[in-house]
């Protein structure tokens, strides 16, 4: 492992000093080799859902897992259009000169290693070792077991175009000891890296945070919300709902719970019910609730979890005080939304709810990189500091500042 570590350090010196064309041209290319490598890709793919199969792994994982030659192609548009982003690396973000005459500018730069631990989605490995690589970064990779052999597949690509580059493997690389002796160590070693991003459970998130001696960026789960207003448009309340709870159930910016206004739940609710049930949601619904729809009861428990399926909590309130205090005792401070037609409210939820994404009138499915357009990003951060929400490559950079003098002394 050290030895690795060494490599990985000794590359990020590299890595920093790339000019953006040549960083550029190396994803693009990266992007041409992996469709021309999708059917060995496809082919380690099989062999991680055969085995999650026979390891009865849920729905919503075995959809993160999947691959196909259309998710093959999307991983490659990705990794172009993170190529054709403007480069973060050497921007001039302030310049002033002080009362000494000193010229003073503060630069973005790498932060230099960066350990990234997450689970189920093979298109993570392309996506980060990319971002990391556009600015300026060396990527250590630590995938899911689920997903070893397409995790491996993909790797193997994006090394062989920096191989054939003149440029160290190491720069995108997996941690060669996948075991949790390895995770163990990784976050420990803050000689050689800088920087830990965890996105995935709960359980994974608490155990990097609770462990490392490296600094840390948490990609927590997404407990997500959307509020229902009194003065909400039922149609376009109706439509959101339906998008941020069942169009991709399995993943963080999924919607969690739903808030419906007592003001307009008896016309909503059943409205809501009927197309729930036609989606095939479980619903787990409050006392109020089931006035008005049928489903099982709510337990306390029900709004503090994460599904990562087809089950929605349900929960009437008396207005927005009662939403917003719901979600700052419940939220997970990723993604919260509400409808409505009245400007007031929109504007007191924006402002009062604290999570990384506050929406009004819209799903909470687009907390996303790509939807952002960043390209793609390494998670969802749900830290308050250094990055919050999609971390794209701006939240891959830090700064030094830069001082030109002319024999000034102190």
């Amino acid at each position: 492992m050290e030895t690795f570590l060494e490599k990985a350090k000794a590359s990020s010196a590299i890595a920093a000093t790339l000019d953006g064309r040549t960083k550029s041209r190396v994803l693009t290319t990266m992007a041409e080799r992996l469709e021309q490598a999708t059917e060995s890709i496809l082919r380690a793919n099989a062999l991680d859902m055969q085995a999650a199969e026979e390891n009865n792994l849920g729905s919503a994982l075995k959809d993160r897992l999947y691959l196909d030659g259309k998710r093959v192609s999307a991983m490659a548009e990705s990794l172009r259009q993170i190529a054709a982003l403007r480069e973060p690396v050497g921007r001039v973000l302030e310049g002033w000169r002080n009362e000494a005459d000193l010229r003073i500018e503060k630069v973005s730069v790498p932060i230099g290693v960066i350990g990234v631990i997450y689970e189920s989605r093979p298109n993570v490995t392309a996506d980060v070792g990319a971002l990391c690589f556009k600015s300026g970064n060396v990527a250590i990779l630590k995938g899911g077991k689920e997903a070893e052999h397409s995790n491996r597949a993909i790797a193997e690509v994006l090394q062989s175009v920096l191989a054939e580059q003149g440029l160290p493997r190491e720069i995108i690389s997996l941690l060669p000891d996948s075991s949790r002796e390895g995770v163990a160590t990784l976050i420990r070693q803050d000689r050689y890296v800088d920087l830990i991003v965890p996105r995935g459970g709960e359980a994974l998130i608490r155990y990097v945070a609770e462990n490392a001696t490296v600094p840390v960026v948490k990609h927590d789960k997404g407990l997500c919300h959307t509020y229902i207003h009194a003065e909400a448009d039922p149609e376009m309340a109706a439509t959101i709902a339906i998008n941020a709870k069942c169009d991709r159930p399995g993943v963080c910016n999924a919607m969690e719970t739903l808030l419906v206004d007592r003001a307009i739940a008896p016309e909503m609710l059943p409205r809501l019910y009927d197309l729930f049930k036609a989606a095939g949601t479980q619903l787990r619904a409050d006392e109020r609730a089931l006035e008005f729809i049928e489903a099982a009861l709510a337990s306390e428990e029900d709004w503090d979890t994460e599904y990562l399926a087809n089950i929605l909590a349900v929960k009437v309130v008396d207005g927005i005080e009662e939403a917003i205090a719901h979600i700052r005792r419940h939220g997970s401070g990723h993604s919260e939304a509400i409808v409505t037609e009245n400007y007031s409210a929109a504007e007191r939820f924006l402002d009062e709810v604290d999570a990384a994404c506050v929406y009004v009138n819209a799903s909470t499915r687009f907390t996303d990189g790509g939807a952002f357009g960043f390209g793609a990003e390494v998670g969802i951060s749900t830290n308050k500091l250094h990055a919050r929400g999609p971390m794209g490559i701006d939240e891959l950079t830090t700064y030094k500042y830069k001082i030109y003098g002319k024999g000034q002394i102190r």
